[in-house]
């Protein structure tokens, strides 16, 4: 359920309501917007019928949030959620921001090539996982914390920002040290332990949509981080599994507009796994971004055919340039800017 606050509410009147929410067992969320303020509510909200709170001053109006997820949805917040990575760099807005680089942390040569090269083409953050989840036990699973120290050392080289994964709660103290995003993969959309243990942290979090998620399913573990507080949330459309089999997965396109609809979170789309061919990755791109995505996660390699893990989907940096060119044409033309 949402308080819908009064434009003259007082902060004191406010402070009084969320008092009172909290003793009646529920727990407050508070959104400011540009014209109102509004209280999300989550808990049993059959205790309101004890005490309705359209009586108390500043209130104007209770209203029920009929989806299962509450403070993800538009309801809760109208206006587009911005998520700030560092003072320059914003998630959400005009600004299509573009994040690339090699999937796994191999050595210091090879992303610093990589981050250099992707920076000149206009990414501002640099992407690189130092922990792998694979589909086989035998592939390489990332270098761990040396990984995050490569990624750290070329974060001070180049300026970039740092967006790598987390896979275990037990991590989530170091991989916070290192990073400037944290990413929660496909294979972990739902694993609730960790979607909490990030929500108790303020660090932004990228959510990957897991391979055979619903919208809806997607847009509910996102609903786990926000209600432990973090509303620095990222949402990262990566493809889906269906029947198809020419391509590693299906972009769902639909995806992004249908969750600008309803969920205030911004958007990104990853269309490297989307389609598992370098070929295909920046017709996905020009897609992504002419149907109103806020970001691009692209693989960019200097030498895919050396690369240990998702090679055939990496561009090469004169390709992730050529894409860079063509991406801006289609932001430009749809109003916003890279």
């Amino acid at each position: 359920m949402i308080i819908v606050l009064r434009p003259d509410a007082t902060e004191s009147q406010i402070k009084h309501i969320v008092e009172r929410v909290k003793k009646l067992g529920l727990k407050p969320m508070i959104s400011k917007g540009t014209e109102r303020t509004i209280i999300g509510v989550i808990g049993e909200e059959d205790v309101i019928r004890v005490q309705p709170l359209e009586v108390f001053p500043g209130v104007e109006k209770v209203m029920p949030i009929l989806k299962p997820y509450k403070l993800v949805s538009r309801d809760f917040k109208r206006e587009n959620t911005i998520v700030n990575i560092d003072k320059n760099i914003r998630i959400g807005g005009k600004r299509i921001v573009i994040m690339a680089g090699p999937c796994s942390v191999e050595s210091k040569k090879t992303l610093s090539k990589a981050a250099r090269a992707v920076k000149r083409s206009g990414a501002v953050v640099l992407r690189g996982g130092a922990f792998k989840p694979r589909t086989s036990p035998y592939s390489f699973q990332g270098l761990g914390e040396e990984g995050l120290k490569i990624l750290a050392e070329v974060k001070k080289e180049t300026g970039l920002l740092i967006v790598t994964e987390l896979m275990d709660t037990k991590d989530v103290k170091l991989v916070e040290k290192y990073a400037d995003i944290i990413q929660i993969g496909a294979r972990n959309m739902q694993n609730f332990n960790l979607l909490k243990a990030v929500g108790q942290i303020r660090k932004p979090v990228l959510l990957k949509r897991g391979m055979s998620s619903t919208i809806k399913e997607f847009l509910m573990s996102a609903e786990y981080i926000l209600s432990e507080g973090n509303f620095n949330v990222i949402l990262c459309e990566r493809g889906i599994r269906t029947f198809e089999d020419y391509t590693r997965f299906t972009l769902d396109v639909n995806a992004i507009p249908a969750i600008k609809n309803l969920s205030h979170l911004p958007v990104i789309v990853d269309p490297s796994h989307a389609t598992g061919k370098w070929g295909l990755v920046p017709a996905a791109a020009k897609a992504a971004v002419a149907a109103g995505c806020d970001g691009l996660l692209v693989e960019v390699h200097p030498n895919p055919e050396e690369a240990l893990s998702d090679g055939s989907q990496s561009l090469i940096p004169e390709k992730f340039n050529d894409m860079m060119k063509e991406v801006r044409k289609v932001a430009e033309a749809v109003g916003r800017e890279i």
